[in-house]
């Protein structure tokens, strides 16, 4: 039983190592999944690093490389395209209703999230900076009072963490970053519920433009 119990999770674990590598750009597209460096690397058996490649692979995070065995594959243009608009209504109402509801919690708590994300960015750590800033989004969701924000964003996570990855890596992302969420900060702690949401949707849509981008700048130069 314990064996049964353990499995699960050892699986989600290698899924989830695999896909910080690939989002802090150690895998970079094209690059090859070699199972057994995985499994030595991690310290783990084979076999939950080839469930976890199958799990990733039905994600599309990795496809069939020429030849044998899997790769890292690209982030398709179109997919990221619709994710960033329906992620920039989810952070505009989120961000709307945390300024309806929960104002003073934001101006209390929410200058310890912007701290923690300017140390995480001084750090260059794009592992940190993906964990500072969703740390961030997800005290908006809770402040929002709405219980399906989190969850329908969470359905995206997988390819939100590699175009996250993309934005933060070095020379990608606006020195401004974590001004652009003290700005959204402020406006959800003084209750300008109109505000919140239009720099929520604006710092969403900017980075959808900017990862775009750079997607159909590597296709023209592939």
């Amino acid at each position: 039983m314990r064996t049964q119990e353990v499995q699960p999770r050892l699986v989600v674990l290698v899924q989830d190592a695999i896909l910080a590598d690939i989002a802090a750009g150690k895998l970079p597209p094209g690059t090859r999944i070699a199972e057994d460096r995985i499994a030595r690397d991690l310290g783990v058996a084979p076999r939950p690093v080839h469930q976890a490649v199958l799990v990733l692979r039905r994600l599309g995070v990795l496809c069939d490389a020429s030849g044998e065995g899997l790769e890292v594959a690209p982030m398709n243009a179109d997919h990221v395209r619709d994710m960033f608009e329906v992620r920039a209504v989810l952070e505009g109402l989120a961000f709307r209703q945390a300024a309806l509801r929960n104002a003073n919690r934001a101006a209390t708590e929410g200058p310890s999230y912007i701290a923690a994300g300017r140390r995480a960015e001084a750090s260059g750590q794009v592992a940190d900076m993906i964990e500072a800033d969703m740390a961030f989004h997800d005290f908006i969701y809770a402040l929002s009072g709405n219980q399906l924000i989190a969850p329908a964003v969470e359905a995206h996570w997988t390819d939100l963490q590699r175009v996250m990855g993309d934005a933060l890596m070095p020379g990608s992302h606006p020195g401004d970053l974590w001004d652009q969420h003290e700005a959204m900060l402020w406006a959800v702690a003084t209750g300008d519920a109109d505000d919140a949401e239009r720099l929520a949707r604006a710092h969403v849509q900017c980075s959808g433009e900017a990862t775009l981008d750079r997607l159909h700048g590597a296709r023209r130069h592939a």
